[in-house]
């Protein structure tokens, strides 16, 4: 999301990604929220290696143990990266990767302890650390999440960390606590069987002086804005919707400041101001997780359970119900889509005018971004069994792709499938890399790893 620019956004349409002046996020350097800035996943200027060895320390500027279960992503504003976690009472938690069907929820009822930490993204070494809570899980989780998975967002003045049913919080960049928030009960899990409860997973996005949170969950689902100063809630808009992990954007069309959410009866845009109703979509598949994209005039919702897996590249200017019939790829507000072929855990990646899928099986298809003639389908890695959480991150040209049993893929962008690198991380890699001034942050299972030329 930094100097690239490669969101030019601002023409078509319209249709521009909201960044407030007073605290903008400086492209190349922060990236302040899940997916950077805009939850593009880019960010130029600055080029990052290709090839690294994080045994022999190639390529690697600092490694530093995180506790817990690494799986909410690092955000990096200035020279700071900020990190949450959750720590089990049991000495194994229970995290399983790889491919497989299992829906049962873990069973730890130990007291856990959820912490915020902040690291000098020059020398990886602590600046502080937090112990947000430390109490019993008031939901389940699934074996491959954590009570930790939504990744922290910051504008510069406040850092905020959403912990489900453990509450909303908000810390200054030194770690003082400026106010909490106590939700409820935000009971995720399969909406066929609910008591496979599998934690929430949608992360905070901070805007303009409010945190927008999206709890989608088995009762009473909403979508909420909070006061980042007080926490005090500015409005909320209940959603009939059942649980879904996709993380809200924030997108400017024609002057109006636009939410936009993935969701299964209903992906849509909501109002910034209001929480109204802009437009909304429902053919979907039934566990949405991937975070709507928008790039030039266009926004990318793409989901993939149940017996759809569709990809849609809708118009930025859509309004009220764009659900096309059974058997229809467009309508007026709907550029292009295919009914196969989306993605399940992963965000989508538009970059140089493409846009990359990664199926949870790791299978890369990749599509012009305005026509949505399919490019090429790859497989990324022989071993069948892999699976991608991981969101794809691009710079200089490069994609990056990490899969969850630790390889990192390094492609060349492009209409064909060039393979640049594979890089070995030592370990499990689920949370999406975070990019600033030449270093890839990488939290892997145990650690954070800074990729890069030391400095």
């Amino acid at each position: 999301m930094r100097r690239y620019i490669a969101f030019s956004a601002s023409v078509l349409l319209g249709c521009t990604l909201a960044i407030s002046a007073a605290s903008a996020p400086r492209p190349g350097v922060d990236w302040p929220q899940f997916r950077g800035i805009g939850a593009a996943g880019v960010a130029e200027g600055f080029s990052l290696p290709t090839a690294w060895n994080v045994a022999d320390g190639q390529n690697i500027a600092w490694k530093t143990d995180v506790p817990g279960l690494g799986l909410s992503s690092p955000v990096v504003w200035g020279n700071d990266v900020f990190v949450s976690t959750s720590i089990s009472g049991q000495k194994d938690a229970g995290l399983k990767v790889g491919l497989y069907g299992d829906v049962r929820p873990v069973l730890d009822d130990t007291e856990h302890e959820w912490r915020i930490y902040a690291f000098d993204k020059r020398t990886g070494k602590e600046k502080w650390q937090r112990t947000v809570l430390k109490s019993v899980p008031k939901i389940k989780r699934h074996t491959k999440a954590s009570h930790a998975n939504s990744t922290l967002a910051t504008d510069g003045d406040r850092l905020i960390a959403f912990f489900g049913s453990e509450g909303l919080y908000a810390y200054d960049l030194k770690g003082q606590q400026l106010w909490k928030k106590d939700l409820g009960v935000l009971d995720a899990g399969w909406f066929t069987a609910p008591q496979n409860q599998w934690e929430t997973g949608s992360s905070p996005i901070l805007h303009d002086g409010k945190v927008i949170i999206q709890a989608d969950v088995q009762k009473d689902s909403f979508l909420a804005a909070f006061d980042a100063k007080t926490g005090q809630e500015i409005w909320r808009t209940a959603r009939t919707d059942v649980p879904t992990w996709g993380t809200p954007t924030i997108l400017q069309v024609n002057g109006q400041t636009q939410i936009l959410v993935n969701g299964f009866r209903h992906a849509g845009a909501y109002d910034f101001k209001t929480g109204k109703e802009i437009w909304k979509l429902s053919a979907n598949g039934d566990i949405p997780v991937p975070t709507p994209v928008a790039s030039d005039g266009l926004i990318y919702i793409t989901n993939a359970h149940g017996p759809r897996s569709p990809v849609y590249a809708i118009k930025a200017t859509a309004t009220g119900d764009i659900t096309p019939p059974d058997g229809t790829a467009t309508n007026d507000h709907i550029a292009w889509s295919i009914p196969k072929g989306g993605g399940y855990m992963c965000t989508p990646l538009v970059y140089r005018g493409l846009t990359y899928i990664i199926g949870y099986n790791g299978v890369l298809s990749v599509y012009d971004a305005k026509t949505g003639e399919r490019k090429f389908q790859q497989r990324l890695l022989e071993n069948a069994s892999s699976a991608f959480t991981s969101s794809p991150v691009a710079n200089d040209g490069k994609v990056y792709v990490a899969s969850e049993d630790g390889q990192m893929i390094v492609l060349k962008a492009g209409p064909v499938l060039e393979r640049i690198a594979q890089n070995d991380m030592g370990a499990s890699v689920l949370a999406t890399p975070a990019i600033s001034e030449g270093r890839l942050f990488v939290r892997t299972q145990g650690q954070i790893i800074a990729i890069g030329a030391s400095k």
